[in-house]
């Protein structure tokens, strides 16, 4: 596989913490910027070994294998749709800034860089409180806020249905801003937002008044009454300091949603408020409260405010008991072991779909969404997820062959992690089967 790290490491490091300047990040054309999220994913995975190093020796329970897994999941489930068409944000800014623009800012401006900065933050904001507000944004938002824990693999749960809710709040700028500095400031206006997402950094002193920090973003994924609707930052608090939707971290905060999904499933987890959403629109009588449903907050009712009452928001306090179904030790190693694996394909498709088939990615992307839900599966306890796990590991093998036959690549010039996965899940799937036999024999 090639090398993981495509820049320097403390280059790649100043990108998560937007510690760049407008003279690296400022170009030319589009197809001179950067896939930042790309070859962020080493630097995001240093981090979270970090943290869970730090986790693991103090034995404070920041980190659950379960959970991890499943945020990790949700982030390898958003990036899906990439791997065949452009971002919907970048095409939608792209159309309007060529059809519709006034005039267009020098893109080698540092006024340009610091203006399009101030612009795609604010525009953040804007779309992050109306992810919270609106009740189908909130269908894609709640994503992210599903986790009980809060720690930086947190920061990768996301939705594969967001950005195509977010994109309009960014076309503004489109009628002055080059697409390219519009596009570099996007991406790390998200990797900034991805070292805010642990339980580690108590205040940054006087940075807490200007800064998105931990503290605050902290207060924002909270389920206590205090915490709702708090802290939209993306870079900058002042925004929500400007607005009022500002609140400052008073008491321990419990994580998660106000009514926990209780699930590891990645498929509930993207969906699951979308279907319901749906269904209520369906069952709800009268245009005007229908329009309530998709339009008003995912707390509204017929005669309560837009964005419902505080008061049927669960009154919970710190510490209060997670969706926790046990495992064995041996189990742990298993899953963590096939994830890692499933994981390094993933990033390999991502690195090296350039040179890799429609076909191929499309086998490689249901075998992977399949193998996700067969993890979710899995930590679930539910029935019968020892044979889903057992048909993940045989249609590794088959998925193999059939790429063979079909000629999508000869068995000479398989990728790494694919000729790894074949060795791997061979034996994982005759020891799952010997498993499945022994706990019949037991059971007879």
């Amino acid at each position: 596989m090639a090398s993981a790290l495509k820049v320097p490491f403390q280059v790649g490091m100043r990108r998560l913490f937007y510690a760049v300047t407008p003279n690296e990040t400022s170009f030319s054309d589009v197809k001179d910027v950067p896939p930042y999220t790309d070859e962020s994913g080493p630097f995001f995975f240093v981090l979270i070994f970090l943290e869970l190093a730090i986790s693991s020796y103090k034995k404070d329970g920041k980190y659950r294998l379960g959970d991890s897994i499943t945020s990790i999941s949700a982030g390898v489930f958003s990036r899906f749709p990439l791997l065949f068409i452009k971002a919907i944000s970048l095409v939608s800014y792209m159309w309007v800034h060529e059809h519709f623009k006034i005039f267009e800012l020098p893109w080698n401006s540092q006024w340009t860089w610091w203006f399009c900065f101030l612009g795609v933050d604010m525009g953040y904001y804007w779309f992050h409180r109306l992810a919270h507000e609106v009740n189908f944004m909130w269908a894609a938002h709640q994503v992210h806020h599903s986790s009980e824990d809060y720690n930086l693999a947190t920061a990768l749960r996301q939705s594969i249905l967001q950005s195509y809710t977010s994109w309009v709040f960014y076309l503004p700028l489109a009628l002055f801003i080059p697409p390219q500095i519009f596009i570099v400031h996007m991406e790390l206006n998200i990797l900034y937002q991805f070292w805010i997402h642990t339980q580690y950094v108590k205040s940054l002193g006087p940075l807490e008044y200007i800064l998105n920090t931990p503290s605050h973003h902290r207060v924002h994924h909270g389920r206590n009454r205090y915490c709702i609707d708090k802290n939209y930052a993306g870079t900058l608090i002042i925004w929500d300091r400007l607005f009022g939707t500002f609140e400052a971290e008073n008491e321990e905060v419990v994580y998660g949603l106000t009514h926990p999904l209780n699930t590891y499933d990645p498929n509930y987890v993207q969906f699951c408020h979308a279907k319901y959403t749906f269904q209520r629109f369906l069952d709800t009588k009268g245009i005007k409260n229908k329009l309530g449903v998709l339009f008003c907050g995912p707390g509204w009712e017929e005669g309560k405010p837009r964005t419902g009452l505080i008061e049927d928001i669960p009154n919970v306090k710190a510490p209060h008991p997670k969706y926790d179904p046990k495992h064995s030790l041996i189990f742990n190693i298993y899953a963590a072991v096939h994830f890692t694996v499933l994981l390094i394909m993933n990033i390999e498709l991502v690195t090296q779909k350039g040179s890799l088939s429609q076909a191929l990615i499309i086998c490689l992307l249901l075998y992977s969404g399949f193998s996700l839900t067969c993890f979710g599966k899995i930590f679930d306890n539910a029935p019968y997820a020892v044979y889903y796990e057992i048909t993940r590991c045989a249609a590794s093998l088959l998925l193999n062959w059939v790429m063979c036959f079909f000629e999508v690549y000869q068995p000479s010039d398989r990728p790494e992690s694919v000729k790894f996965l074949q060795i791997l899940f061979l034996l994982s799937l005759v020891s799952i089967m010997l498993f499945t036999i022994r706990k019949k024999d037991k059971t007879a």
